[in-house]
């Protein structure tokens, strides 16, 4: 591609390349990484690379702490059986708190729920027997 000649007192073209070798960027364009032990370093391994097939982040398999599964079945039964989440939700907090594992929010979450559904079906069930014993009293009046 060819750019038509420009007149000597004119600027350059910032759509026309600098000639080979004539190019240096702006001051301010360039960047120079702080000295050494200025604003704490870099990270812990920042750029190392673990061992080859693993990638750069993450922990190697089997040392990955993982979801509480217990945790997850909680939440998923306070919808299914209310009373089954509460117990799963008590044992996953236990085994949280053993095992360092992660989950804690599922299972809270899973607990408060199963015991929200638990109480608003003991409502339903006695207010259903409420009015079962209710409708079938009679006072004598209505029977002769």
């Amino acid at each position: 591609m060819s750019y038509p000649p420009r007149e000597p007192d004119e600027p350059p073209s910032p759509y026309e390349p600098p000639p080979p070798g004539q190019y240096e960027p702006p001051p301010a364009a360039r960047y120079e990484p702080p000295p050494p032990g200025q604003y704490g370093g870099p990270p812990p391994g920042y750029g190392q690379y673990g061992p080859p097939g693993q990638g750069q982040y993450g922990s190697p398999p089997g040392q990955g702490r993982g979801t509480n599964v217990l945790a997850v079945l909680s939440l998923v039964f306070a919808f299914v059986f209310a009373p089954a989440g509460i117990a799963l939700g008590h044992v996953a907090k236990r085994q949280i708190r053993r095992t360092g594992e992660d989950g804690d929010q599922l299972a809270t979450w899973g607990l408060i729920l199963s015991y929200i559904f638990t109480v608003i079906g003991l409502i339903a069930c006695c207010g259903w027997l409420g009015l079962v014993f209710w409708g079938g009293s009679t006072d004598g009046s209505s029977y002769n």
